[in-house]
């Protein structure tokens, strides 16, 4: 199977909300929800991805010629790119009845396993998800991290078992699935957290904790209080909050409060090597990226997973030898040309 026999597949599998766009940049789906759509105007998916692409790259080919290395390594675990798959969840209800919740996550877990990434999985309404994902996770070696919605502490205790017993190597919580459509006035309840109450939860996990949607200093100083091991500077792809900023447009103001403190994700936007590579030139330690793998997975399964990866992988090499940085770590803020007047 080719990148595009897989694209072509997707659109044949997933609907009627998602087009399986070959580059996924919300205008098609607007603020279509259910679907992979944004929240009332429908415009902050647009904005993620077009603020990566007003990022420009300074080119440095004066310098030694090596073989990039790609590796990352996340609480101790190595990766061979600095890549997770983004949790995903209510499959059927957004994307199409092609993958159960946990058909996908079994089949992701295993796929990004393979291809030398994580892959971060949902949680939801079914409580069986967790159990699912989790029990796949531990199959795997504990290579996953399970991500949970911002339920009662009564809650969270129970899927915080299932989470200790999957050994997995991190734990994540959408702190913005508060502003879920779906996940309004449920039993149990979901909902925000104050520090304090963050402070328990990361407490009760057990695992090195990272807080998803996270777009203000503010905020990452609260989840650094809160004990958080990392965040992920996320709007939720637009979909909790009507008209935010773009993460690309946060993120250099997040990483200079607490980039020295605390592990740095982001999401948003991000669709190929060369955006990664920005990302981690603006000061992420790595990304986390999640339609594309949508798409992917209803294109081809474990096999669309391994092709995207291997894009996004020798996309990111290209940038890296064009850009004179032969380690993660010579990534930096002089590798990108930011506009004067900003990205909007």
């Amino acid at each position: 199977m080719t990148y595009q026999e897989m694209l072509d597949n997707a659109r044949k599998n997933v609907g009627p909300y998602c087009k399986a766009c070959p580059v996924c940049n919300g205008r098609a789906c607007g603020n279509a929800i259910p679907g992979p759509g944004s929240k009332g105007m429908g415009d902050t998916a647009i904005r993620n991805f077009d603020a990566w692409k007003r990022v420009r790259l300074n080119m440095d080919t004066l310098s030694e010629n090596k073989t990039p290395d790609t590796s990352f390594d996340l609480f101790g675990l190595k990766l061979k790119l600095p890549i997770l798959a983004g949790p995903v969840g209510a499959v059927q209800m957004h994307y199409g009845p092609d993958l159960t919740d946990t058909e996908y996550n079994n089949i992701m877990i295993d796929a990004c396993n393979e291809c030398g990434i994580l892959a971060m999985t949902g949680d939801g309404i079914d409580a069986n998800m967790m159990k699912e994902s989790c029990k796949a996770i531990k199959n795997c070696g504990g290579h996953g991290v399970p991500t949970v919605k911002p339920w009662d502490l009564d809650t969270l205790n129970s899927k915080f078992e299932l989470v200790r017993s999957s050994d997995a190597v991190a734990v994540a919580m959408d702190v913005d699935a508060a502003g879920l459509p779906f996940l309004q006035n449920l039993t149990p309840p979901a909902g925000s957290k104050t520090v304090e109450e963050l402070r328990a939860v990361v407490k009760e996990a057990g695992k090195p904790f990272i807080a998803k949607g996270i777009m203000t200093v503010k905020g990452a100083l609260k989840a650094l209080e809160a004990g958080a091991s990392g965040i992920v500077v996320s709007n939720h792809g637009g979909r909790v909050l009507d008209q935010c900023p773009s993460t690309a447009e946060v993120l250099p103001d997040i990483v200079a409060a607490v980039g020295d403190k605390m592990m740095i994700l982001v999401d948003g936007g991000i669709r190929s090597g060369v955006d990664i590579y920005k990302a981690l030139a603006m000061g992420a330690d790595a990304v986390v990226i999640a339609r594309p793998y949508v798409t992917a997975m209803y294109g081809g399964r474990a096999e669309g997973v391994k092709l995207l990866t291997e894009k996004l992988g020798a996309e990111l090499v290209d940038t890296m030898r064009m850009c004179g940085t032969p380690t993660l770590a010579d990534i930096g803020p002089d590798n990108v040309f930011i506009p004067k007047n900003g990205l909007f």
